[in-house]
């Protein structure tokens, strides 16, 4: 891997073409999250030719330290050796079957050692698939409907939690009460008027969404809406699906001390590979057994072995640690230099799940200027979604990010000042 030059500016002319046909044949050319008008069009790659460790080269040859991870997936590097020969290995002997191999008990004994809370564990390939059938089993096990969200917390793209409306009807949504994140006033009245029919709440282990600071969860927080589960008989659920393994390998509530009853898991849990998990304690077992959920591909073997070189990657290497160090490291370093440049910047999350915004702006105009112009000589932050980092990131990753970062810092500084 080669090292960046702060002063070599990208062009993006195979990957402008390469959109310009993609448009004809498929809806926006690029639709869902990975669409460029969530970015900088013109300032960053569409598309991207081969990744390899903490990098990836888009289809114009240009090299980027990339700081959103496939949106979190890769967390012990792009093209793992140890991660890929697995999946490669058991690709040779089985992939998609009748029925599932050995590695379907496997994995699951694996996770159910791993994970304090679970007693059995299930699969599928999304996040949705899981977050969806998390509320099917709440409702089954209590036989009531309504499912307390907070509110503009992302769950997947399901028609009760799509962040965006076209499609979705109002009896979609039917029995999904939404109250204010990290507002426990707001919580127990949304609780209060809906406790005759209560099945329970699903949330995140921390605030984390697009075109929004990351925030930490108050100290009462989960302690009150964990008592309020128990005392209804209801079900209180972990959407883990973003932070999967980067903060706790037994889950993200183990590092904010809480228990819920079923959590949510994937995008890291296979490093890339397609696999997602709901992990969940013994009273959910049997209505899982009860409510129908399936699919094709969600026995595949490839994945499940993915997953377990993954699991060992990250014990071996002590990954949790190594990649809060190494956040740590990335956001002290833009801290200062922002300071130097006289700039006012937030940055916010666990090291492993760093974000950086301008305090100063409502329009996002300086954050998007700063990603572009650092996007634009190698280093990819995304402006309004939260970083990733892996384990796959070293010391001098960040020192030449921090580097290229100076000029950006520069450059916003010079067009809108202080």
């Amino acid at each position: 891997m080669g090292t960046l030059s702060k002063d070599k500016i990208y062009s993006f002319e195979k990957s402008t073409k390469l959109f310009e046909r993609a448009t004809k044949v498929i809806p926006g050319g690029i639709y869902g999250h990975q669409s460029p008008v969530l970015c900088v069009p013109g300032s960053f790659p569409y598309f991207i030719e081969k990744a390899e460790g903490s990098r990836f080269w888009d289809v114009d040859g240009n090299e980027y330290i990339d700081y959103m991870c496939a949106y979190g997936p890769m967390v012990v590097g792009y093209n793992n050796p140890r991660v890929e020969q697995a999946a490669r290995k058991q690709q040779e002997i089985l992939n998609v079957s009748n029925l599932p191999g050995p590695l379907w008990v496997e994995l699951a004994e694996r996770l159910v050692k791993q994970i304090p809370i679970a007693d059995w564990v299930a699969f599928a390939k999304n996040g949705s698939d899981i977050t969806t059938w998390s509320l099917q089993l709440a409702r089954e096990y209590t036989k009531k409907k309504k499912v307390l969200v907070a509110k503009s917390t992302y769950h997947g793209t399901h028609a009760w939690c799509t962040p965006l409306p076209p499609g979705v009807t109002p009896e979609d949504r039917a029995n999904i009460v939404f109250f204010q994140w990290n507002d426990l006033d707001d919580f127990m009245k949304k609780y209060e008027a809906n406790k005759n029919d209560f099945a329970g709440v699903i949330v995140t282990p921390f605030r984390h969404e697009a075109f929004e600071n990351s925030a930490m969860p108050g100290p009462e927080y989960y302690k009150t809406i964990r008592k309020v589960c128990d005392d209804s008989n209801a079900i209180m659920i972990m959407d883990d699906v973003r932070c999967s393994l980067r903060l706790n390998l037994g889950g993200s509530n183990e590092y904010f001390g809480f228990k819920p009853d079923m959590i949510c898991m994937s995008k890291a849990v296979a490093n890339g590979h397609p696999l997602s998990v709901g992990a969940a304690s013994a009273k959910l077992k049997g209505v899982a057994s009860a409510v129908y959920f399936t699919g094709t591909y969600w026995s595949a073997s490839p994945p499940m072995a993915a997953a377990m070189a993954t699991l060992d990657e990250l014990e071996e290497k002590d990954g949790v640690a190594y990649m809060d160090r190494i956040g740590k490291m990335l956001m002290d370093g833009l801290q200062k230099l922002a300071a130097n440049h006289g700039l006012q910047v937030t940055t916010s999350g666990p090291g492993a799940i760093p974000y950086m915004t301008f305090a100063n702006e409502k329009d996002f105009r300086r954050m998007q200027l700063f990603s572009a112009e650092a996007t634009k000589r190698g280093v990819f932050f995304h402006p309004h979604h939260n970083w990733f980092v892996s384990t796959a990131h070293t010391e001098d990753d960040i020192k030449q990010t921090l580097e290229i970062s100076d000029v950006a810092f520069e450059i916003v500084k010079k067009k809108f000042g202080s």
